[in-house]
């Protein structure tokens, strides 16, 4: 009897060793697991990015107000007949007068 418990317990040790020690173990696992999880979260914001892009180019395909607003604020173009105007601010002097 003592025989088959010895084997026994020897035979759980092993199990155990392999469990935390060994090869797709437990450690192993829950550096996976980490791995999915930032992988999870970049996939969503590629997603993201994508949703974006598709929009911009249905606009693209459809209107022709998408192709002039980026002519107009990426490449600065104008229209014909059209006068562009640059407002530039009037720079604060801060100098006190009394100096």
């Amino acid at each position: 009897m003592r025989v088959f418990t010895a084997i026994l317990l020897i035979l759980l040790v092993l199990l155990q060793y392999r469990l935390w020690f060994g090869k797709n173990s437990v450690p192993d696992y829950l550096v996976l697991k980490d791995n999915v999880i930032r992988q999870q979260s970049a996939n969503e914001k590629l997603q993201q990015r994508n949703k974006l892009l598709f929009a911009d180019t249905d606009d693209l395909k459809l209107g022709l107000e998408a192709i002039e607003e980026r002519a107009r604020n990426e490449l600065g173009m104008i229209k014909d007949n059209e006068t562009f105007f640059r407002l530039i601010p009037k720079e604060n002097n801060t100098r006190n007068v009394n100096n």
